[in-house]
């Protein structure tokens, strides 16, 4: 557990394990809560690094921000926590939700740093119908800033189709989970979704560096799930089956972690002797 200083903020992160580098990337609530089990469970095969993303619970900003650029600095900061801890080789990157789009822009930014990524059911909007999904997220946002986060959860949940966030309550047992939430809001709710990416453009070149999961559980026809079906099947991808619905390295990190180990490991000779 420690802070490393980038541009701007000291960024928090827990380090556990031996071996090449596993770096997670957190989805709304930005912090390393969401992978400390699953984390456990592959330390033995990796050196598993996860952080609080920059805003957000103890990683503290330190100077100005550049907010219209938030997205490029969350996947800056992967970068630098990979050259820090695999300077000599590429790294296996796993991000979820929010943190799936920062870790597709991190692929953008900084291809050479990657030996695979795993984007686990960003919600890429402008790969589908973005003005449609953008007029619910607008509505949503209205809500949470005229009436607070618990009714625009509820909206968040149906637009998601999500029975994880449909039954969503705020635990204010979570030190941080408060702050975090209302970070998410302000900071990115009505930008990440609406980030600029194009399948030919961005993801064709790296294609045998992909390798796009969802949850067993996950409603089919959300868009945190058809944005990635629709790219793997622009790539001939194939989308993986990974257990829980969202947040599956959270509600079942063991068998999380092993279905993530054995796609790997099937995926190339690098990782069959992990």
């Amino acid at each position: 557990m420690s802070h490393v200083e980038v541009p701007g903020a000291q960024i928090y992160h827990e380090v556990v394990g031996k071996g090449p580098l596993l770096l997670c990337i957190s989805g709304a609530d930005g912090s390393v809560e969401n992978w400390r089990n699953f984390a456990e469970s592959l330390k033995d095969h990796f050196t598993v690094v996860a952080w609080d993303r920059r805003g957000f619970s103890r990683s503290y900003i330190t100077d100005a921000q550049d907010y219209e650029h938030r997205l490029e600095r969350d996947a800056d900061d992967a970068a630098l926590l990979i050259k820090k801890y695999s300077p000599n080789e590429p790294a296996t990157v796993i991000g979820n939700s929010s943190g799936g789009v920062v870790s597709l822009r991190l692929l953008t930014r900084h291809p050479d740093l990657i030996r695979t990524l795993v984007p686990y059911e960003p919600p890429v909007a402008k790969l589908l119908d973005f003005d449609q999904i953008w007029a619910e997220h607008e509505k949503i946002y209205a809500v949470y800033r005229k009436e607070g986060p618990f009714p625009a959860y509820k909206l968040f949940g149906d637009l998601t189709k999500s029975k994880l966030m449909q039954g969503f309550k705020m635990d204010f047992s979570t030190p941080y989970l408060w702050s975090n939430q209302q970070f998410w809001f302000e900071r990115e709710f009505m930008v990440y979704p609406k980030a600029d990416f194009d399948v030919e453009r961005d993801f064709r070149p790296h294609v045998d560096k992909l390798m796009p999961v969802y949850g067993v559980l996950s409603p089919r026809d959300a868009y945190q799930y058809t944005a990635m079906e629709v790219t793997c099947k622009k790539l001939g991808l194939e989308y993986l089956e990974f257990p829980g619905e969202h947040i599956g390295q959270l509600t079942h990190p063991q068998q999380f972690a092993q279905a993530l180990l054995q796609a790997l490991k099937a995926k190339d000779k690098f990782y069959a002797e992990l």
